[in-house]
């Protein structure tokens, strides 16, 4: 009997003990950026090249899903708990994608699925999208650069690179992450903004 005794309570101190550690248990919280839709493109009778974006690469520590702080040039950390919702390649090819569509030089444009049906095919890289935690206060960094071949002839006809920095306004994830959105937000429109007239696909179009 006395065995019985203390079998069960040897169960509840472990229930109890597993209840406790339960209740202390930390789950990941999730982000997305936040921009701005781009505005609807403009009425022309010009627009008759497709374009298909392949999707943006990075470096392997910006596709781990976390966000990504920097204490030194050389040194990469990683947020513990706060990760992002959405693998910040697809959401950069497709903001690429929308913003493209607004510039109203294109008949269509869509997501690369592999198949050689677009005249022109856009390739990209997101180079750096960390949080800096040095040089005084905390800012983010974003920077991008992307190219647009011809297909049939793989002759370059845009190509362009960008690094935007901005400030964070206070010290915790979700002020990063606003300053981030913002960030992307003006680096892909000073990136698409303009495209050489010429080299544009429209002037290459009418030239051919």
């Amino acid at each position: 009997m006395n065995r019985l005794y203390i079998t069960v309570a040897l169960l509840l101190s472990g229930l109890i003990f597993l209840a406790g550690c339960s209740g202390k248990m930390r789950y990941p919280s999730y982000y997305t950026l936040n921009l701005p839709a781009p505005p609807d493109p403009p009425a022309t009778e010009d627009a008759k090249a497709t374009v298909a974006i392949r999707e943006f690469s990075a470096p392997a520590y910006l596709r781990r899903g976390t966000i990504v702080f920097k204490t030194s040039p050389e040194s990469v950390g990683f947020y513990q708990y706060q990760r992002w919702a959405v693998d910040p390649c697809d959401f950069v090819t497709d903001a690429m994608r929308d913003r493209l569509s607004a510039t109203g030089l294109f008949a269509h444009v869509k997501r690369y699925d592999g198949r050689p049906d677009a005249e022109y095919l856009v390739t990209g890289r997101l180079e750096r999208f960390e949080e800096i935690d040095y040089e005084g206060r905390v800012k983010v960094v974003v920077a991008i650069s992307a190219q647009m071949i011809k297909v049939d002839t793989g002759a370059t006809v845009w190509t362009k690179t960008v690094t935007k920095v901005g400030n964070v306004e206070k010290r915790d994830v979700s002020a990063v992450v606003s300053a981030m959105s913002n960030t992307m937000d003006g680096a892909l429109q000073e990136l698409l903004t303009p495209l050489p007239a010429e080299k544009s696909p429209t002037a290459a179009l009418k030239r051919n």
